[in-house]
This record gives C-alpha cells, structure tokens and sequence, in this order.
C-alpha cells in the first residue's frame, strides 16, 4: 500500500469516528436542552433531535468525502503527517462550526419562547388559566 492509500485510510478513520462520537454526545447531552426549549414536550425534543443527528451526520460525512481528494499525493511520512493534519483540522472545524450554530438557533428559540427556568424549578408545567370568580346565583 503506498503512502496516499495510506493517508486516505487513516483520513476517513480519524474522521468517521469523531463524526460518530461527537454525533452521540450531542445527542445524548442535547435532549435534555431541547426539552427545555420544547417546554417539556419530549416527543417533540427526541424528533427534533434525532433529524438533528441525521442531519449532522449527512452534512458532515458530505464534507469528509468531498476533502478527502489530496491535490498533491504524500511521498513520505512528513507529508502524510502534514496532509492529515490540514484534512483533519478542516474537519474539526466543521464539526464546530455546526455544533455551535445548532446552540445558538436553539438558544434564540428559548429566549423568544418566554423566561427561562431555573435548575432548581422542577419540570415544566403547563400554564393554567386563572380562576375566574364564581357569581351569585341570581
């Protein structure tokens, strides 16, 4: 196997598996969150999330396979070190870029969607309409 085959391996390994497990984390950490911002319709929050995960998942693998054509083919070791490390970093970047824009849309569906709640102010409840007073039988 030569030193691009090699490169190109390595790549998509490196690579698949930070989408994988950076795929998982936010999902398991982000449905908490997204219950908040569904206030607390959690059917809601695990479909949201799970079209999340999908769409991490597409947008990111789209990425890797479209960087992974190397224009100049390392010869040694150097330069599949220096290779990966731009295609990775590329990477990395993207997985940021995406995870930070997923926080900010739901942060500013949570501030639009009314006060925030408290750690300590139990699960959400539904608003009850005030009680209106009785009237005297005429």
């Amino acid at each position: 196997m030569n030193t691009a085959v090699t490169t190109y391996l390595v790549y998509l390994l490196i690579s698949l598996g930070l989408t994988v497990w950076v795929a998982r984390t936010l999902q398991a950490n982000g449905a908490l969150f997204l219950v908040d911002v569904f206030k607390g319709n959690t059917e809601l929050a695990r479909a949201v999330n799970h079209l999340l995960v999908v769409g991490f998942y597409l947008i990111n693998l789209g990425y890797v396979s479209l960087a992974l054509r190397i224009s100049n083919p390392p010869e040694t070791a150097q330069d599949s070190i220096e290779s990966l490390s731009i295609k990775l970093g590329s990477v990395l970047l993207v997985l940021g870029v995406l995870h930070l824009a997923n926080v900010f849309v739901f942060n500013r569906m949570r501030i639009n969607a009314g006060p925030a709640r408290t750690r300590n102010s139990g699960p959400w409840q539904p608003a009850t309409e005030p009680a209106r007073p009785q009237q005297a039988p005429a």
